[in-house]
C-alpha cells in the first residue's frame, strides 16, 4: 500500500482538490479495472480519452483521480489531481508506486527501426553467459532471468513496465535490456525510467500510419536520447545519416559505432556465409553464427555496449562467438537436398532489402531465389509498393501473400503491393492470398540448391485476420512443406 502524496512526486501537478493523504493499493488508466483503493489516471489515448470514464471509475470505487482536465462537476468525496500531461504523469506515478525499480537496475534501452530485438536479445544472452542475472523486455518475449513472460507490445504500458522491472529487482536481476519503440516514447510509456545506456541502431521508413511524417518519427526516437541524464551513455550507429541528429540535445556522453566511417567501435566483414560470418571488431577476429551486414552492425552494437558497461573486450568477443541467432531473424536451415530456407521478420522496405542483399552476396547466382512476402493490414500503406518492388528486383520468383491482414481485405493489400513491381518483373510475381498455400507453392517451386525466403512475420506464432489470431508459424510451415516435398 502507498500513500497518494508519495507517488505524485515529479508528476507536474497544476492543482489539487481534496486530500492526498489517501491509501493507494492499485493504479490504472482503464476504468474497468478500478476497485477500492485504486488511483485512476485519465489518459488521452490515440482512440479513447480516459477523461470520459472518470465518473465510471468513481462508481467502481476510485477515491482519487489524476487528469489533465478537471470535470465540470466535482465530487466532494473525491480527490482530483490536475497535471500538465497525464500520460507522462502515469509513467512517473507507476515508477514511484513500484519504488523506482529502474534506478536499481543497469537499464539499457535499444531504439531504431531495425535491429532492436536482435541487439536487446543478444545482450540479454551475452550478459547471462557472462554470469549476470538478466532481464529482457522485447517484441518476442519478456524475460526475468529464466522465466518467460509472453509479450503483447514492443514496449508494455507504463504500469506493466514498472511491475516487470520491480519483479526483476525482487529476483536479483542486475541488468535489464529493453526495446524502446517510437510509440512508447511518443506515448510517454517510459516516463520516469532511468536509463544507464541508450543505443540507436538506424532509422528508416516505418510506422507512418501512426507518426504521419518521417520527421515526426525521427523526433519520437530522438526524444529518448533527449531525456537521458548526464550520468548516462549513448551509443549511436554513425553510419546512419540520422545518428548524429539523435544525440544533438542529449546530456549523455556519446559514443559511436560504424562499419564505413571512423568511430569508437569499428567492424569489418572478412567472410560471409549462410552459416555465419568472420568479423574483425576493433582489430580482433571473431566468428559469429549470425549472418549479413545488418547483423555485423547488431553484433558491433552489442560489443560496444558491453565494453561501455565495463566488460573486458576479449571476454565479450569470446562470448559473442557462442551466441545463437535470434528467433525469426534470418533463421536458417537446409534440407537434405540442399535447399536453403530462411525466415526473417523483415517487414519494412529497408529490412527486406538488407536481407535480400545479404542473400545476394552469399549466393552463387546459379540457384533460384524464391521470396514469399506480404504486408500487414491497418498499418503504414505507403511501404506496400516498395516491399513488392524490392522483392521482385532481388528475387527470381516472388509470391505476394497475406501477412497479418487484420481488418483489411488481403487481396486489396496485395493489389497495392503489386503497383510497385516494375514492368520487367511482372512475370516473376505470383499472388496467393492464403499464406500457408504461398509457402507450400514456394517449396514446390524450389529445386536442389535453391533458396527460399519467407519474410514479414519472423518469430510470430499467429496470423491476425478480422480481429482473430490464428496459430501460424512461418518457420514450422516452411519446414513442414519442404519435408513433405523434398524428402
Amino acid at each position: 500500500m502507498k500513500i497518494l502524496k508519495d507517488i505524485l512526486y515529479k508528476t507536474g501537478i497544476e492543482d489539487v482538490i481534496g486530500s492526498t493523504n489517501l491509501a493507494v493499493e492499485k493504479i490504472t488508466f482503464d476504468s474497468r479495472e478500478v476497485e477500492k483503493f485504486t488511483l485512476f489516471v485519465a489518459v488521452k489515448g490515440v482512440n479513447v480519452d480516459g477523461h470520459q470514464f472518470i465518473n465510471k471509475a468513481i462508481e467502481q470505487g476510485a477515491e482519487a483521480i489524476v487528469c489533465e482536465d478537471l470535470p465540470a462537476e466535482l465530487n466532494p468525496k473525491i480527490t482530483y489531481v490536475k497535471v500538465q500531461n497525464s500520460k507522462r504523469a502515469l509513467g512517473i506515478i507507476a515508477s514511484n508506486f513500484y519504488d523506482n525499480p529502474s534506478e536499481k537496475l543497469t537499464m539499457v534501452g535499444v531504439t531504431g527501426t531495425n535491429g532492436k530485438t536482435t541487439v536487446a536479445t543478444l545482450l540479454f544472452n551475452l550478459f547471462k553467459a557472462m554470469g549476470h542475472k538478466t532481464g529482457l523486455l522485447s517484441t518476442v518475449e519478456n524475460r526475468i532471468a529464466d522465466k518467460i513472460i509472453p509479450s503483447t507490445h514492443t514496449t508494455p504500458d507504463a504500469i506493466q513496465l514498472n511491475s516487470l522491472l520491480a519483479k526483476m529487482v525482487e529476483n536479483g536481476v542486475s541488468h535489464c535490456f529493453m526495446e524502446v519503440s517510437s510509440h512508447a516514447i511518443d506515448q510517454d510509456r517510459i516516463a520516469g525510467l532511468v536509463f544507464d545506456l541508450g543505443i540507436f541502431t538506424n532509422i528508416t521508413h516505418d510506422h507512418l500510419d501512426y507518426h504521419k511524417t518521417f520527421n515526426e518519427y525521427i523526433k519520437a526516437k530522438k526524444k529518448f536520447f533527449d531525456n537521458l541524464s548526464e550520468e548516462a551513455k549513448a551509443l549511436i550507429n554513425i553510419d546512419d545519416k540520422h545518428g548524429e541528429v539523435m544525440v544533438q540535445n542529449t546530456k549523455a556522453k556519446v559514443y559511436t559505432y560504424a562499419m564505413k566511417t571512423l568511430a569508437d567501435f569499428h567492424v569489418k566483414i572478412l567472410e560471409n556465409h549462410f552459416d555465419g560470418m568472420l568479423l574483425s571488431i576493433d582489430g580482433q577476429e571473431v566468428w559469429t553464427k549470425l549472418i549479413g551486414e545488418f547483423n555485423a552492425y547488431n553484433i558491433l552494437a552489442v560489443y560496444g555496449s558491453s565494453v561501455l558497461l565495463g566488460k573486458d573486450k576479449m571476454v565479450v568477443l569470446t562470448n559473442i562467438s557462442l551466441l545463437e541467432p535470434v528467433e525469426g531473424r534470418f533463421q536458417y536451415f537446409k534440407t537434405e537436398n540442399n535447399i536453403a530456407a530462411i525466415v526473417d521478420y523483415a517487414h519494412t522496405p529497408d529490412a527486406l532489402q538488407n536481407v535480400l542483399e545479404t542473400i545476394k552476396k552469399i549466393r552463387t547466382g546459379n540457384e533460384k531465389l524464391i521470396t514469399v512476402v506480404g504486408c500487414g493490414g491497418d498499418r503504414d500503406k505507403e511501404k506496400r509498393p516498395s516491399m513488392a518492388k524490392i522483392a521482385s528486383e532481388y528475387s527470381d520468383k516472388v509470391i505476394l501473400t497475406s501477412d497479418n491482414p487484420r481488418s483489411e481485405n488481403p487481396e486489396t493489400i496485395i493489389d497495392e503491393m503489386r503497383t510497385g513491381v516494375e514492368p520487367q518483373n511482372y512475370k516473376k510475381v505470383l499472388s496467393i492470398v492464403n499464406r500457408r498455400e504461398a509457402i507450400k507453392t514456394a517449396s514446390a517451386l524450389a529445386s536442389e540448391g535453391d533458396i527460399i525466403l519467407v519474410a514479414g512475420k519472423g518469430h510470430e506464432k499467429y496470423q491476425e485476420i478480422k480481429g482473430e489470431k490464428f496459430p501460424f508459424d512461418d518457420y514450422e510451415e516452411l519446414k513442414n512443406a519442404l519435408n513433405i516435398l523434398h524428402k
